[in-house]
């Protein structure tokens, strides 16, 4: 089965997984180059439950964020990048900016999001009130999909 579920099918996961009482863990994010970075925030986040859930944005999401020149990796190959980790269980996208709506219909037991965006955690309320837990994981340093790409502009010749 593959770990690449539509909003339907995740829906449906998660009913079951709530069935039968497993910890569900959300996470988010354009994952445009997968890094070191990422994998560590994935494990730590699977770390806290049984099932992990990675939402990303679609490439026009990722293009209204980051500018025209990104995503640099389309959508579904960045599924599949992602899907290929042993810290995840699921995988979605989201179209949306922020992935509240989606949130508000999985209601995972616990939303995580880098430390980076403890400033704003879409989704916060909608868990909080559903007695779920929103945690911020520290970031691994040196890491950054934006600051490779900047590196390799800058030895393009």
């Amino acid at each position: 089965m593959s770990k690449i579920l539509s909003r339907a099918e995740l829906a449906r996961a998660r009913a079951l997984w709530k069935q039968q009482g497993r910890r569900v863990v959300f996470t988010n994010g354009c994952y445009d180059l997968l890094h070191p970075g990422h994998v560590r925030l994935l494990e730590s986040a699977r770390s806290l439950g049984d099932i992990l859930i990675l939402a990303l944005n679609t490439d026009s999401s990722v293009a209204r964020l980051k500018g025209p020149s990104r995503p640099l990796i389309c959508q579904q190959e960045r599924a599949t990048l992602a899907s290929s980790l042993e810290a995840v269980d699921a995988v979605t996208f989201f179209d949306e900016d922020t992935p509240r709506e989606l949130i508000a219909e999985i209601l995972p037991d616990v939303l995580v999001k880098g430390a980076d965006w403890s400033h704003f955690i879409a989704g916060r309320e909608e868990v909080e009130a559903a007695g779920g837990q929103v945690l911020a994981l520290p970031l691994e340093p040196g890491y950054s999909s934006t600051n490779i790409v900047d590196e390799l502009l800058k030895r393009t010749p």
